[in-house]
């Protein structure tokens, strides 16, 4: 797995593949790893990359929260892409990996050429919102060090946005549910405490702006983001949205299948 030392941050990211870039941005939790089924389908047409994002996977972790926001680890992003010489890049983003996504494209809209975004949001529009759920973000901060990284996860897949995680294979689970807790507790919540839903900049007023072509997938299941993907697409010049059925938040996992052909015919 390679590494290269951004902005005295060492990015660990996998790769395979030639010809036009292809990135991939895991969520919350996860890490480059989660993407390996997509990028072996991919790789024989494109140049795919899967980075592991500030805090997640084998990424350097580092001690203070304000190295985790957003305007920093876009910037780290941009960074990491130019030097591997990855633009213009199609840029895949789910979940935490899609609101990131979706900032970078705002701010380096120069290193694209598509926007892909599964299962995310363009933030909180209310400032009250955003200020409750920071506070909230902050709680499940001190929690994850408090308790500890094996008491978190089982928290985190008890929660209801996951709970049609249920339906994928036994082996499967378990190779998620491995990969979550080779996470570092202080990473995982300092990503909370600085890029989390609330400290996210809304970029709804942005949407009107973005003129990429924009690929938006939400699970059928999921239906706080499918209404968000119907608002989303309602505000982009140049979207389409794609709602995958019998699928909830982690669509890629639960409809691997469906998700990989999306993602291909977009691409091609």
């Amino acid at each position: 797995m390679p590494t290269q030392r951004i902005n005295d941050i060492d990015y660990h990211y996998e790769t395979a593949g030639t010809g036009t870039p292809v990135v991939l941005l895991h969520g919350f939790t996860g890490s480059s790893g989660n993407w390996r089924g997509l990028m072996a389908q991919l790789a024989a047409n494109y140049r795919v990359m899967a980075v592991d994002i500030l805090g997640h996977g084998k990424t350097a972790v580092f001690p203070h929260p304000h190295r985790y926001t957003m305007p920093h680890v876009a910037a780290d992003i941009a960074a990491l892409l130019q030097l591997l010489d990855a633009t213009p890049c199609h840029l895949l983003g789910y979940s935490m990996g899609g609101r990131l996504a979706l900032y970078f494209a705002v701010h380096y809209p120069h290193l694209l050429r598509s926007l892909i975004l599964e299962s995310s949001s363009p933030g909180l529009a209310i400032a009250t919102e955003r200020e409750s759920r920071t506070a909230s973000d902050n709680a499940l901060a001190d929690r994850i060090e408090r308790e500890g990284i094996l008491a978190f996860v089982d928290y985190w897949e008890s929660i209801g946005l996951f709970a049609s995680q249920k339906q994928l294979e036994t082996a499967v689970r378990a190779r998620l549910r491995q990969q979550r807790l080779q996470n570092n507790p202080v990473g995982l919540a300092n990503s909370l405490r600085g890029m989390g839903t609330g400290q996210q900049p809304s970029l709804w007023d942005d949407l009107p702006q973005l003129a990429l072509p924009t690929l938006l997938i939400a699970g059928e299941l999921d239906s706080k983001y499918v209404a968000i993907g119907r608002q989303m697409a309602a505000q982009l010049p140049n979207a389409q949205l794609a709602i995958v059925p019998d699928a909830g938040h982690t669509v890629h996992l639960e409809r691997p299948g469906q998700f990989t052909a999306l993602i291909a015919e977009w691409l091609a």
